[in-house]
């Protein structure tokens, strides 16, 4: 493979019982599942067979979505490119500096334990996120400064992620679609997070980041910062921005912009779900944008990243 590929790496709301199911058995997959199991206790790829409720507890989603992309990932095996612009989605970029080999797979997900304790001892109660469409920022921030809520992550001009309290997201999905947003929905997500709610998170995670003594991304990839879609150069400043996520809105329209600038000819999104694959089609040629979910074998995922990579 000779192009540069987009690898998108997918944050919590997409998790259900066969996120798995594509490279359960694939042998290169297994240290990361082996991995996984040391933390939950159980083997990730049997949770929510009975119900799928458990895989939004936050401390089990972002173990989970961080084991689906760096699963994901070494499943590629030798299909992996050779070039990349990795990005990450929320918890998904700790997934990212995982997969561009800044940290490897039992730090990362002891990592996203830590992240996700820090976070949820900082969330107030009774707080969560909603997603809004179809208003633009200037006719949004008066909504979300009339209830005390926050943009979390910008997902296009007029498509976000907002945070706070319950009520307040009910109010501002309410007014929202008063001015005219054309969809709003309350995430499956029970801490605001990327919002000032979550500042007394960002000092314990940097801490906790610093300590794993991250390395540079493996040669001929570069990884990008949530906030700014801005190469990561330096990993101290890497890591200070990782950290500062928590509390600070993602710029997600920022990322895919730097993934195009970067010279990525496709973009493939490790999952779960889909959401960041139909978000990079709008940028993408058609058919250039993937996620591994929508494919029934992984022979399949790698015979499109040659095919289109060439």
């Amino acid at each position: 493979m000779n192009g540069i590929v987009a690898i998108l790496c997918s944050g919590q709301g997409g998790q259900h019982a066969a996120m798995f199911d594509l490279f359960a058995e694939c042998a290169a997959a297994e240290p990361v599942f082996a991995a996984a199991s040391e933390l939950l206790g159980t083997d990730p790829r049997r949770l929510g067979r009975d119900s799928d409720a458990v895989l939004f507890e936050d401390r089990l989603g972002q173990i989970l979505c961080c084991t689906q992309a760096l699963a994901a990932w070494a499943a590629l095996e030798t299909a992996r490119p050779v070039r990349a612009v990795i990005a990450g989605y929320s918890v998904g970029e700790l997934a990212a500096w995982g997969c561009a080999g800044a940290f490897d797979t039992k730090t990362t997900l002891r990592l996203a334990v830590r992240r996700a304790a820090v976070m949820d001892a900082a969330a107030p109660k009774d707080c969560g996120l909603a997603g809004i469409v179809g208003l633009r920022r200037p006719v949004l921030e008066p909504i979300l400064a009339r209830h005390a809520t926050s943009i979390a992550i910008i997902n296009d001009v007029d498509s976000f992620v907002v945070g706070g309290p319950v009520e307040g997201l009910a109010a501002t999905s309410q007014d929202a679609a008063a001015r005219g947003a054309t969809h709003t929905v309350r995430l499956h997500v029970s801490v605001p997070s990327h919002t000032p709610l979550l500042a007394q998170a960002v000092p314990a995670f940097h801490s906790a980041l610093h300590d794993a003594a991250p390395r540079a991304p493996a040669p001929g990839y570069r990884l990008l910062s949530g906030i700014d879609g801005d190469s990561v150069l330096d990993v101290e400043t890497g890591c200070e921005k990782l950290a500062r996520q928590i509390a600070t809105p993602i710029n997600w329209v920022a990322c895919l912009t730097a993934c195009q600038a970067a010279g990525a000819e496709i973009a493939l999104e490790l999952g779960p779900g889909t959401a960041l694959s139909h978000m990079a089609a709008r940028i993408f040629p058609e058919g250039h944008a993937r996620s591994t979910e929508q494919f029934r074998t992984m022979a399949g995922v790698r015979d499109w990243l040659s095919r289109m990579g060439n």
